[in-house]
């Protein structure tokens, strides 16, 4: 079971997403998607946050 820092609750589904289970697309606005993503549910497509990842 992944560490509870490593999860997401989706607010539309109900689904517990692991980062790692979870879509990742480009972020809205004027972040730069080389340093930032947004996590999408895999069961219904809606927003789960948008992290860094410029460290990857």
């Amino acid at each position: 079971m992944p560490a509870p820092e490593d999860t997401h609750d989706c607010e539309t589904c109900g689904a517990s997403v692991a980062v790692a289970d979870a879509r990742r697309s480009e972020p809205f606005g004027d972040l730069d998607p080389d340093a930032w993503q947004t996590l999408n549910c895999p069961d219904c497509g809606d927003r789960l946050a948008t992290v860094f990842v410029g460290d990857e």
